[in-house]
């Protein structure tokens, strides 16, 4: 009885392996003298479609569902990793509001010191990917949502608690830095496994959370904090907070078991040209489009002489700006391929950061902070995508996402310090560190392009295929 099962098995196998490969052979060779998404269109459709419904897990053979790309359990997965980046780099971008204040707090404190407690929770939010992606190949979903969960809330929570500078250093900095590591890349990475042609849409919504975030945070601190207080408004942001991530926490489960046990950190994945490149890309933006997030109010109040309030409003004109940002370029990229969208996004966050040099009035500089709001938006939106689609194997997206993410991490970490001592002077001098973080993402635009182009040997190619009517085709050609 098991030899005849195992006969069957076997023979499932072959005809599968064979269908696959009378389909590969049949399929016409994608044009060349395009721009390409990141990899061989035709291919790309056979490992989603093919790939996808047939895999070899622990010996066994057992069928993976094709890719929803729509359903309540997909979008589902949407909406909980959507409060995920809420709560993360939503607290994260909303850091200016609690500069403010710490520097009014700790007066014994450099603002250069305050701005690292921002920058560490950004640094631990990216580079604890190198062991939350492999960790979440090997299954640990649950206890990575968990566990990151808890640090989120109880880092705000112990925040509101502290009185001197190194106990919001711990609390805010290590303590919320890491919860937010343990989030980012399960968030993206489970959401991506259940999207394909809307891959972009999918997870540009959810990158948008960090937008609503930054808002409504800065704006719900900016008021309470004078009438209730420090502690107490630190404790509504965690209470929002613990409601938002226990919704996400509850509803998001990975769809793809894993297959085997692996080396997390892929560094051999560097030896891709596409991916090295993409990498290359992802720490070169990152260190740039940062520098204007971290620097526009302060160029607001002491370059332009703006009342508080103004100053103040500006980064939540910018986020609310980075939210328009992170949907419509991603809409526009499950169209015409996520990488090819990524080029020009960069290439417009490095030309606006040196039209800044220019800008000497209130009304410009509320112009400028809605165009890079939506640029640097569709950076960090289009950023995950575009890592995915170079990843042929969905078993191992955890790992790599974890390993790009990991050197982008090293440039938040550099880019707003570098750029900070530039502009230490008195007064301050900004056009320093705004040459410095133009060319770092003109420069960023290169390596993309670089990825894209690599990714095909044709060189590029354009994507405008519809992928319900590409299924179709491969079927018939099965049938047939």
């Amino acid at each position: 009885m098991v030899i005849s099962k195992l006969a069957v098995k076997s023979e499932f196998f072959w005809e599968t392996r064979n269908n696959y490969t009378n389909i590969k052979s049949s399929l016409p060779k994608a044009p060349s003298g395009f721009m390409n998404d990141g990899a061989n269109h035709l291919n790309e459709q056979e490992r989603f479609s093919i790939r996808d419904s047939f895999q070899i897990e622990q010996g066994e053979t057992s069928s993976i569902h094709e890719v929803p790309d729509g359903g309540l359990e997909a979008w589902m997965q949407v909406a909980g990793a959507f409060f995920q980046f809420f709560n993360t780099w939503g607290l994260i971008n909303a850091f200016g509001t609690f500069q403010t204040y710490y520097q009014s707090a700790f007066p014994d404190q450099s603002a250069s010191n305050i701005s690292w407690i921002g920058s560490i929770d950004a640094f631990l939010l990216l580079s604890a990917g190198v062991i939350t992606g492999p960790l979440l190949d090997l299954g640990y979903f649950r206890v990575l949502v968990t566990v990151g969960s808890v640090l989120v809330v109880l880092g705000i929570m112990m925040t509101s608690l502290s009185t001197e500078y190194w106990q919001v250093m711990l609390s805010q900095g290590v303590c919320f830095g890491l919860g937010c590591g343990c989030l980012y890349v399960p968030s993206l990475s489970v959401a991506a496994t259940y999207f394909h042609a809307k891959r972009s849409v999918a997870l540009g919504i959810i990158t948008a959370g960090s937008g609503f975030g930054a808002v409504i945070y800065s704006i719900i601190f900016y008021r309470l904090e004078p009438r209730i207080g420090f502690p107490g408004a630190t404790r509504v942001l965690g209470y929002i907070a613990l409601g938002t991530l226990a919704f996400g926490a509850c509803v998001m489960r990975p769809r793809i078991r894993p297959k085997s046990r692996r080396a997390g950190f892929l560094l051999r994945a560097l030896k891709e040209k596409p991916f090295a490149s993409i990498t290359a890309g992802i720490f070169l933006g990152y260190m740039g489009t940062y520098v204007p997030i971290d620097y526009v109010a302060s160029y607001t109040r002491y370059k332009l002489s703006a009342n508080p309030d103004l100053t103040f409003y500006i980064v939540p004109i910018l986020s609310a700006a980075s939210i328009f940002g992170r949907i419509i370029p991603p809409f526009i990229g499950d169209y015409v391929g996520p990488i090819n969208v990524l080029i020009p996004i960069m290439f417009c966050c490095g030309f606006l950061t040196l039209v800044w040099i220019a800008i000497r009035n209130i009304p410009g500089m509320i112009v400028f902070a809605v165009l890079f709001g939506f640029c640097s938006g569709g950076f960090v939106a289009l950023a995950a995508p575009s890592v995915a689609g170079l990843t042929k194997d969905l078993h191992q997206i955890g790992s790599r996402m974890g390993t790009c993410f990991f050197f982008g991490a090293f440039g938040i970490l550099i880019g707003s310090p570098v750029a900070g001592a530039l502009v230490q002077n008195t007064p301050p001098v900004y056009w320093k560190a705004q040459v410095f973080a133009g060319v770092l993402s003109l420069a960023s635009t290169g390596a993309v392009a670089a990825a894209s182009y690599t990714s095909n040997h044709n060189g590029w190619t354009l994507r405008f295929k519809n992928h319900q009517v590409f299924f179709s085709f491969a079927k018939i050609k099965h049938s047939s």
